[in-house]
């Protein structure tokens, strides 16, 4: 299985996330609003820690002569594993734009390795109608397998692409190259004639069956085909898929049977922030969902004694017994009492109180679920099992939200693409804030 196949009704979400600071307020059906309380100076030391191990990841584990990242690599750094993900490249591309900022390595160490990744992509790297298969071989970027070409894994990839040519917008190469590769994505050919995008292609069948069409981690998907300006989507594509809602214990949000990823990965990119289009205010939405898998997972404490308000959160993973694409509610996977730590680590800028407190926790009290790349992909502390590999998306995810909710930089960086304004404009998003002003005034 996959794991990427896996409305606004009348609350207010407040969220500022200025550096080292962010508060939120949201008010939740029967519920007293709580406060968001300011980062502390040890809640930042940990998001720096984390933060610093993940880049190592993505600097370790990109292959010297190609930049590609690979999918998954032993918490100790040390294995043979050959499979390069798309997906993890695109983060990889992203973290190495945030370690520059924050002086991990030398500039001129994070920008040559920038080059060589979009150079590699350019010349080496396995494509068709510009988009990318979903898994390549990190040393040459052949094909990997017999993987199809993903149309996900692709917008992954974008991100990042996007993200190195905002951040070092004074190097002619990598703006260069940067722009090649997002412009020769053919966006329209991944419709196959149809009103939504289909999720990918293999060489002699065609096109997957399955498509884009209901509400997850596709709005970046969209997004960046719309503001393309060489195969735009057209902007009725924001209309094509739908939004289901849910409700759990008094949470109404937009959501489908999903792991807890799907609200995380457009929203590390995207800044949905104080905006909502004809539909949602999708950052308020995913709070919501972020909350509901909360109180879902204490609610199973009867059956996992482990898990208390400072230990919860499982999203697509590693388990015990093989990849599960688990998440809730309801439940979805067969639950065995793991944690996944990039469930909180993703959902950070949602529910900053909540989230630290998970990460402190894991941190301080199960040191084996602590490596070189920092945490691992899942642990299951009901029944004294720990991954012994991380996971290239979940070190991303973890990282970028980290620094969006210290700075907010990876969305500042991100959204400073002239063609991602417009495919917010495209999309109709408007500012909550401008809307709220006028109601005031009328």
């Amino acid at each position: 299985m996959n794991r990427r196949r896996f409305v606004f009704d009348g609350f207010r979400l407040l969220a500022l996330a200025p550096a080292l600071h962010s508060a939120s307020l949201l008010a939740l059906a029967g519920l007293v609003p709580r406060t968001r309380s300011a980062i502390q100076v040890a809640d930042d030391a940990l998001l720096e820690e984390i933060e610093r191990a993940a880049f190592l990841f993505f600097w370790e584990q990109a292959h010297p002569a190609t930049g590609f990242v690979k999918d998954r690599a032993s918490v100790t750094g040390k294995d043979k594993y050959r499979m390069a993900s798309v997906a993890a490249t695109g983060f990889g591309l992203t973290a190495l734009a945030m370690g520059d900022t924050r002086d991990y390595r030398q500039h001129q160490e994070i920008a040559a390795r920038v080059r060589l990744t979009l150079e590699s992509l350019l010349n080496k790297g396995a494509a068709h109608e510009g988009y990318f298969y979903h898994f390549l071989d990190w040393q040459t970027g052949k094909r990997y397998a017999r993987c199809e070409l993903s149309s996900i894994d692709t917008a992954l990839l974008m991100c990042g692409v996007l993200t190195a040519r905002a951040h070092f917008r004074d190097d002619t190469a990598i703006v260069r190259a940067a722009t090649t590769l997002y412009e020769r994505v053919n966006w329209p050919w991944m419709l196959n004639g149809g009103t939504t995008l289909s999720m990918g292609w293999h060489p002699g069948t065609g096109f997957i069956e399955s498509r884009w069409s209901y509400y997850c981690e596709l709005m970046m998907l969209y997004l960046l085909g719309m503001g393309s300006p060489t195969h735009p989507l057209p902007a009725a594509s924001w209309q094509a898929w739908t939004r289901p809602t849910m409700t759990y214990d008094g949470i109404t949000y937009i959501s489908s049977k999903d792991p807890l990823f799907v609200h995380q990965y457009s929203q590390a990119y995207f800044d949905f922030r104080s905006k909502r289009d004809a539909y949602a205010d999708y950052f308020e939405n995913s709070a919501k969902a972020t909350e509901a898998h909360r109180r879902f997972c204490l609610s199973l404490k009867d059956r996992y004694p482990d898990y208390a308000p400072n230990l919860w959160g499982v999203t697509a993973s590693d388990s015990l017994n093989g990849y599960q694409a688990w998440g809730g509610p309801p439940e979805i996977g067969t639950w065995d009492g793991s944690v996944v730590p990039c469930a909180a680590g993703g959902s950070l800028p949602f529910a900053p109180t909540e989230c630290l407190a998970v990460l402190r926790n894991i941190r301080q009290s199960y040191p084996a679920a602590w490596g070189r790349y920092g945490f691992t992909d899942a642990f299951n502390p009901f029944k004294k099992w720990y991954n012994p590999d991380v996971l290239g998306i979940d070190q991303g995810i973890t990282m970028l939200m980290a620094e969006n909710l210290r700075t907010g930089r990876v969305w500042e960086t991100f959204m400073t693409n002239v063609e991602m304004q417009a495919a917010m404009q495209h999309a109709g998003f408007v500012s909550t804030e401008k809307m709220d002003s006028a109601a005031r005034t009328s």
